[in-house]
């Protein structure tokens, strides 16, 4: 069974150990920053900068810190021990913020204590110093860099989960301020802070909460995602997706299937607030069921013909006006006969077939209508006001 390594705190080298060791110290912390520097490659080009001589003392603290440790019987060696811990703790976080990885730190560590180690153990040897005590030196060696290399690791494991917190959080602002039309110079300052690459293009899906969850891993990473962004539409929630525009956007469609998604228009990413408009307004005229996804660029004329509600119903009303003198049903069988001869440029066969009805039925309905409606259905401008009013059917 492995015996764990001996507490570096509690032990204590004799005096005339540490002399040899201390005058050593220089040479010993210059071999191992060589090493690092050679076997580590993420590491080269940091040691040759500014930043290389901060990590030059580091080691040099970090090595004299642990011959005061084992100097000095009797003392209290919680203050030092405390200090180079708090120091490889600040080194795991600011590795992190630099970006390089915990195996390149991790490798660091254990090239470090083996190259220390031998350099120590080699003044020692020369010192005179008997195997019984070299043995001891090299585990409390191991046993110190142990210990400064889980508080390292500790500290890359938080500054990365909070740096996570902090960049999900940014993006969380920068989908605010896209879904609120902020102004261009606002998104892109988010977008830096963020430290998201900003597409050509931002596309807008709107789909329930559940299924943004299951459909956001197919997407691409920069895809943003904002629960409850508009406010009469409970439970819904907006992905920005980047460049679905092209050849993916049936991609794209594919990948949706089954979530009840309406997928607005591709639209420069600063101005992404117009896709999810144009998403809403699909959504409210057909909003999707059974998993169907609906593409707005499907609903363009809907969206055209209803962008004034108001203005529509006043057109109808004016449209619709020769009609005034049926009731009931029959001047809704001859509102749906219009609107089908119009659509179908007066094939009778074709409209008979939309309306199931037997296609003197149509001749018979049509020469109501002629007679109604007279030479105005001769008249394009007639013709073009009667195909806008009649064009979405009402409910």
């Amino acid at each position: 069974m492995k015996q764990p390594l001996r507490d570096v705190r509690s032990y204590r080298l004799p005096t005339e150990v540490i002399g040899p060791l201390r005058h050593g110290l220089p040479q010993v912390s210059a071999q191992t920053i060589a090493a690092i520097i050679r076997e580590v490659p993420a590491y080269a080009e940091p040691f040759s900068g500014v930043l290389g001589h901060k990590i030059a003392r580091a080691v040099r603290a970090a090595l004299g810190t642990f011959l005061n440790l084992v100097s000095r019987p009797g003392a209290d060696p919680g203050t030092p021990m405390s200090s180079a811990i708090e120091a490889a703790y600040a080194l795991g976080r600011g590795e992190a913020r630099s970006g390089r990885s915990l195996d390149a730190l991790l490798a660091a560590y254990r090239v470090g204590a083996r190259v220390a180690w031998r350099g120590l153990a080699a003044i020692s040897v020369e010192a005179g110093q008997p195997a019984a005590t070299i043995a001891d030196f090299a585990e409390l060696v191991f046993a110190y860099i142990d210990e400064l290399s889980a508080a390292s690791v500790a500290g890359h494991a938080d500054e990365l989960a909070a740096s996570g917190r902090i960049r999900q959080r940014r993006l969380q602002e920068l989908a605010q301020a896209l879904v609120a039309g902020e102004p261009a110079h606002v998104l892109q300052g988010l977008a830096e802070q963020a430290e998201w690459a900003p597409p050509q293009t931002l596309t807008a899906l709107l789909l329930p909460e559940r299924a943004a969850r299951w459909v956001i891993d197919l997407l691409d990473p920069r895809t943003l995602q904002l629960a409850d962004a508009v406010p009469d539409l409970p439970g819904l929630t907006v992905l920005f997706v980047p460049d679905p525009q092209g050849c993916s956007r049936p991609t794209l469609n594919r990948l949706l299937t089954g979530h009840n998604v309406v997928i607005g228009p591709a639209r420069p990413w600063i101005e992404a607030r117009s896709s999810l408009d144009r998403a809403v307004r699909v959504h409210r005229l057909s909003p999707p069921a059974d998993g169907a996804v609906t593409d707005t660029e499907d609903h363009l004329a809907a969206v055209v013909v209803t962008a004034d509600p108001s203005a529509l119903a006043d057109l109808r009303a004016w449209a619709l006006t020769p009609l005034a003198g049926e009731r009931g049903a029959a001047a809704a069988k001859m509102v749906e006969t219009l609107r089908s001869w119009l659509l179908h440029h007066g094939r009778r066969e074709d409209i008979a077939a939309e309306l199931f009805v037997h296609p003197q039925t149509v001749r018979y309905r049509m020469a109501r209508l002629r007679e109604l409606y007279g030479e105005r259905l001769r008249d394009p401008q007639w013709v073009l006001a009667l195909t806008i009013a009649l064009a979405i059917p009402e409910e």
